[in-house]
């Protein structure tokens, strides 16, 4: 049984997920149903669930340990002043 649902959702997300299902052929509510389906399985929302990494990037999981308060977005800012404001 289908059921109506009604949505309220920015205009911008709207009209970029209309492009989307236009591109892939779909309608927006067949979208919308699937993502609640893959994010609801059997009536119970799934907590954690992580897609499987490739082997060869599961074996670099945690050989780096770095501090708590480290900021990537910071320090990949710097390293590309220096390689770009030569």
């Amino acid at each position: 049984m289908k059921t109506k649902l009604t949505l309220v959702v920015e205009d911008e997300v709207i009209y970029n997920a209309k492009i989307y299902a236009k591109k892939k052929e779909e309608s927006l509510s067949s979208l919308v149903e699937n993502y609640l389906k893959a994010v609801a399985v059997n009536g119970k929302v799934e907590k954690n669930k992580t897609k499987k990494l490739h082997p060869s990037i599961a074996k670099l999981k945690g050989i780096i340990n770095l501090p708590k308060n480290f900021d990537y977005k910071k320090e990949l800012g710097k390293i590309l002043l220096e390689r770009y404001n030569k």
